[in-house]
């Protein structure tokens, strides 16, 4: 842990005098056993490639850039080599699936579904992280070569269609690996090395390092900086150099495209997104210049260089296994060291199908600040760029950011701030990863709005037509690659209990799956079990549930006909999910498999890194075992007390792993008032350092106040919040609430106790 009270922490420095027997130590460190990292003779550590070629010695091309995607099964096209599958249009099927609006008159109105277990933004922002870092497929970028146009048309007489008028989705597909498409199976190529190397930190060739590094851009790295470069502490614009047209190439989209100079660069071409990935790519290249600037002065740019990559690599890889893939409900066995026998290069399956998760993008984030934050200049320009401000005067302040100003704008991150913007990741939970894909991602016109006919964008739609354009096993085929048994039945898919359409006044009998109404919400409900309307409201009262009027295996069977033809994409994102998860069973699989061939098949994974990063910890003092909120604090001006300890799940509050709650309430006096207790005991394994006990009152009773906590309530629902500072809840240690309350009527005790979304038992 970082320690101090400056808002820019920096670790103790070693004095220059140990710098020969730090080399000493880490190249003794390197002289390693068969299948460790390193194992070579010189005077400095290994260094890892930047294209992941030479990772796993007898297979030097695994996971490197630039070669095909490993496959799982076969992959799966119509004519045996290239043609796409046919199958239910794309848009189509996201009207009536990834749909998540509702028609109400002349209003459409989109439901906002958040995680059941209130996991925050930082998931998927994160997950978009990795993406950045180890998959892009050949054709992606508009400078690589392009695969065949495959524009889909839209249906303007399709009744569930919200796009008035002629219209088409955009869509080419991927560029075909060499050699394949004819007389074998088409495959694609990925772009970014497999591995989690911080290539979204420092690109994956020589010639983008050189220009993101300080110094001379002369294609000789030996004489550039130790640092990244970072005007003003931000991420360099493709005018940082002066000349545009040498700047590597970044993806310019939206408002960039009437500024491209104003794009900024990454390791990655696809940072400019949105603010929140473009923040985090700013955050870890902070991070590596933070480093730098701990390292003694003796030793050279390129040494002080490697030694930072080297830590930012090992504590990325170090979040994502100890904090991100927790959160999402993958657990993994035990790390049992370095396997040569391993290919960690991704797969087909994972990157097109699996890691396609874009349900859990939030349209929003709030940026809640304190008085100060942000002077009145500031609060009226945010205000005439079109974002939402809230608060009174000289006092806290909201700033609202939707997902049309957070795409492609990051200027915007610098107007806000780093740290605001990275500390509102996780103040609120993400969408719930299911089957709808936000409005603001599923019908964008990416045309001019009298264009004719025009250009929408539909994310959902996209990703189905790209696991056909991959040659995607079907549903039941990836289930059993997985070796998960094939499912039987449209309610096998979705765990509802009937797949057939009801008999309901609102449907027309017979072409329900062209009735709009087929998929409103007739129920939405909170963490308590309430209900609740449309309404994206803070905190508790928002929807982590929802029913719509007609079953999604019935839509489901009407679309598709027989369960061994649903496209795996569509199938895996209809499932129920597993207990203390984000995914359903056959996501869970892919997520489970691919991460641990990530980890156990990379020979630069920090824990096969032991003896280099240890001898780096013992001589400078720089460790790699930070959460993600040290990494924030260390590096922008949010303290370390404003974080929670895991900025995954909203407000810091992890799941318990088991609880027990004992409520008693006192007599009632004339005037209704009574006094109580509350008994909270941990019975899981996991310090809860922050911590929410959620019930509700079934009498009319009101919480009023609370000793040893916060207590806050909404209708029947009663939250009690762990206080400030000084509330932690050990494993096995209970924590006594005491608190008053009013009562109108009886007084029973309350039902359904929930800590950090686990349902406890009552005593």
């Amino acid at each position: 842990m970082w320690h101090g009270s400056a808002s820019r922490r920096s670790l103790t420095r070693t004095r220059a005098g140990v710098v020969t027997a730090v080399l000493a130590t880490l190249v003794t460190a390197l002289a390693a056993p068969s299948g460790a990292a390193g194992g070579h003779s010189g005077a400095h550590p290994e260094i890892q490639s930047l294209d992941g070629s030479g990772n796993n010695r007898a297979h030097p091309d695994w996971g490197r850039a630039g070669t095909a995607y490993a496959r799982l099964a076969l992959a799966n096209y119509a004519d045996g080599r290239s043609k796409p599958v046919a199958g239910p249009d794309p848009r189509y099927v996201s009207n009536r699936v990834f749909a998540d609006e509702e028609v109400q008159g002349e209003q459409v109105l989109p439901a906002n579904i958040f995680s059941e277990r209130q996991v925050s933004q930082w998931a998927w922002t994160w997950a978009q992280f990795l993406d950045h870092t180890f998959a892009l497929r050949l054709g992606e970028q508009a400078t690589d070569p392009q695969g065949e146009s495959a524009d889909m048309a839209g249906d303007d007489s399709d009744p569930l269609e919200l796009v008035s008028g002629k219209h088409y989705l955009p869509f080419t597909r991927s560029t075909p690996a060499r050699g394949t498409g004819v007389a074998k199976a088409r495959q694609q190529v990925n772009m970014d090395s497999s591995y989690l190397d911080a290539s979204a930190v420092y690109g994956s060739d020589s010639a983008r390092l050189e220009w993101l590094r300080q110094g001379a851009v002369d294609s000789d790295l030996s004489n550039n900086g130790a640092k990244l470069l970072l005007p003003d502490d931000y991420l360099p614009r493709r005018d940082a150099r002066g000349d545009v047209s040498t700047a590597p190439a970044t993806d310019i989209d939206g408002r960039l495209r009437a500024d491209p100079g104003s794009a900024v660069v990454a390791g990655d071409v696809r940072v400019n997104n949105n603010i929140a990935v473009t923040g985090v790519q700013t955050l870890f290249a902070r991070e590596h210049n933070r480093i730098v600037d701990a390292l003694p002065a003796s030793l050279t740019e390129e040494e002080k260089f490697q030694i930072a990559r080297r830590v930012v690599i090992s504590e990325i890889q170090y979040i994502t296994y100890t904090e991100f893939l927790p959160s999402v409900g993958i657990t993994l066995p035990g790390y049992r060291g370095y396997s040569p026998r391993t290919d960690a290069t991704l797969t087909n399956e994972f990157a097109t199908t699996g890691y396609r998760a874009h349900s859990m993008i939030h349209g929003a984030t709030s940026l809640n600040q304190p008085a100060g934050r942000y002077t009145e200049e500031q609060l009226e320009a945010f205000r005439a760029a079109g974002l939402l401000v809230m608060g009174a005067p000289d006092g806290p302040v909201s700033v609202e950011v939707s997902l049309e100003f957070m795409r492609d704008n990051p200027e915007l991150l610098k107007d806000l701030g780093l740290g605001p913007v990275l500390q509102s990741l996780g103040d609120k939970a993400q969408y719930r990863n299911e089957e709808m894909t936000d409005h603001l991602l599923r019908s964008v016109l990416c045309s001019a709005p009298n264009a004719d006919p025009k250009c929408v964008f539909d994310l959902a739609a996209t990703d189905l037509a790209r696991s056909r354009d991959h040659g995607m096993p079907s549903y039941n085929d990836l289930r059993k690659a997985y070796g998960l048994a094939p499912v039987k039945s449209f309610k096998g898919i979705t765990g509802e209990t009937g797949e057939s359409f009801p008999k309901d006044a609102e449907l027309t009998p017979g072409a329900e799956i062209n009735d709009p109404d087929s998929v409103d919400f007739v129920d939405m409900r909170n963490l308590f079990g309430s209900k609740v309307g449309f309404q994206a409201l803070p905190g508790d009262t928002s929807a982590t549930t929802f029913t719509r009027r007609t079953p999604l295996a019935a839509r489901l069977k009407a679309i598709y006909g027989s369960v061994d033809r649903v496209d795996a994409y569509v199938g895996m994102q209809a499932e129920p999910h597993l207990k203390g998860s984000e995914f359903g069973e056959l996501q869970q699989a892919m997520w489970a498999r691919e991460f641990q061939q990530l980890r156990d098949g990379d020979r630069f994974f920090y824990g096969n890194q032991a003896a280099t990063l240890k001898a780096i910890s013992k001589t400078y003092g720089i460790g790699f075992r930070h959460g993600l909120a040290d990494v924030i604090a260390a590096n922008t001006d949010v303290e370390r007390s404003a974080l929670p300890d895991n900025v995954f799940y909203s407000h810091g509050e992890v799941p318990a792993g088991g609880c027990r709650v004992d409520y008693e309430a006192g007599d009632t006096s004339a005037s209704g008032e009574f006094a109580g207790t509350i008994e909270i005991k941990n019975t899981g394994r996991t310090p809860l350092t922050a911590w929410a006990l959620r019930y509700r009152y079934a009498d009319g009773q009101r919480a009023v106040e609370a000793d040893g906590a916060v207590v806050s309530q909404n209708g029947t629902d009663v939250t009690v919040h762990s206080p400030d500072s000084g509330g932690t809840i050990r494993p096995g240690q209970t924590r006594r609430v005491s608190f008053s309350g009013t009562a109108t009527g009886g007084n029973d005790d309350p039902v359904g106790f929930t800590l950090n979304t686990t349902r406890c038992s009552a005593g």
